[in-house]
């Protein structure tokens, strides 16, 4: 799987890091974003917290449960956007996913507020694909 192709899949597992190194992972949206990757996300989730401790990430393809659809593997580094680049994000995300994509990115804002969720820029780790 290259990078391109895990970046139009519809879903992905994000696995991030915790402290002691145990893996954990969490289906998301995914869009392409040139050579990069863009995740829109809770902001109070768990997977920001550990990003923010440990940028360095793993995608493999997924269900909207997060049960893996292959056994590729990408890894990468995640970073957590501010609220300017957060919002070009939302755009971004929003037109992959269409109207579904719009609506909950809109009823998410007005729920949480506009700091309720962030973009996270995962860019790909030197040598993978």
């Amino acid at each position: 799987m290259t990078w391109d192709e895990l970046a139009n899949n519809k879903y992905a597992l994000l696995t991030s890091y915790k402290k002691d190194g145990t893996a954990v992972g969490a289906p998301v949206w995914v869009a392409p974003d040139g050579d990069r990757i863009v995740v829109w996300t809770d902001s109070s989730s768990w997977k920001v917290k550990r990003i923010r401790r440990n940028p360095q990430v793993r995608l493999q393809p997924c269900d909207n449960r997060g049960r893996t659809t292959s056994d590729d593997a990408l890894t990468g580094t995640a970073e957590v956007l501010d609220a300017s680049e957060t919002e070009r994000v939302r755009g971004i995300v929003g037109r992959k996913y269409g109207v579904i994509g719009k609506i909950l990115i809109r009823g998410h804002k007005l729920v949480k507020g506009s700091d309720g969720s962030v973009g996270l820029l995962v860019t790909q780790q030197a040598g993978a694909q």
